[in-house]
């Protein structure tokens, strides 16, 4: 079969392109967060439910209500980052490699102030939806959060610089999302692990703690 043609290619950017317009990017920034934040937590499911080695029995099943919290979960951060990224635009204007210094100044900002917002936002909205006391989620949050901006320090400075350099803002979110299935694996991880003192309440089985 032939691949498809450049008619066949432009009718499908075209297409997709209204999603990135008008009210609809509110829509697709919102779904794209939600979808890829349930995905992060399948991924990190299908990991938990390996046997170790020489068990037996069948693996435990999905935990559908907990990917569901997640889908959940990134639909409420979908609207802050749709305003976030257009707010940060009209704030610090820049385009390309001769404002990289106005760049840099957004890639700062966005992490002292929009990452442990959302940092803050998963743990006690998380633990919300799984139904834990306001006092727990807050002890969690305490718990985990430096682990989790250490990590968040690792990863998105750099991605973001290619974002505010490259990607237009219509595109930001979507940019965004398309690079955090790694990391909402490794935020279901942090949420969900096993430790000492932590049952997990949202979950019918607990996960095998594999490093």
């Amino acid at each position: 079969m032939a691949p498809p043609g450049p008619r066949v290619v432009v009718g499908l950017l075209a297409a997709w392109r209204p999603l990135f317009r008008g009210r609809l990017l509110l829509v697709t920034n919102t779904l794209s967060c939600g979808a890829l934040m349930a995905a992060g937590d399948a991924v990190r499911q299908a990991w938990e439910r390996r046997l170790p080695e020489g068990a037996d029995g069948p693996p435990q099943p999905m935990d559908l209500r907990r990917t569901a919290r997640m889908f959940a979960m990134g639909c409420s951060m979908g609207p802050f980052l749709h305003y976030w990224y257009q707010w940060l635009d009209r704030l610090f204007p820049a385009v390309g490699f001769k404002d990289i210094g106005t760049i840099l100044k957004k890639v700062l900002v966005d992490q002292l102030v929009a990452s442990p917002l959302l940092g803050a936002w998963y743990f006690l909205g998380m633990g919300c939806l799984e139904g834990q006391s306001l006092d727990t989620s807050c002890q969690e949050l305490q718990d985990k959060f430096w682990e989790f901006y250490k990590a968040d320090w690792c990863v998105w400075p750099a991605a973001q610089l290619v974002n505010f350099l490259y990607v237009p803002t219509s595109y930001r979110v979507m940019y965004v999302n398309s690079m955090t299935l790694g990391w909402d694996t490794y935020l279901s991880y942090l949420k969900h692990r096993v430790s000492p003192g932590w049952p997990l309440l949202s979950s019918h089985f607990r996960p095998q703690l594999l490093r």
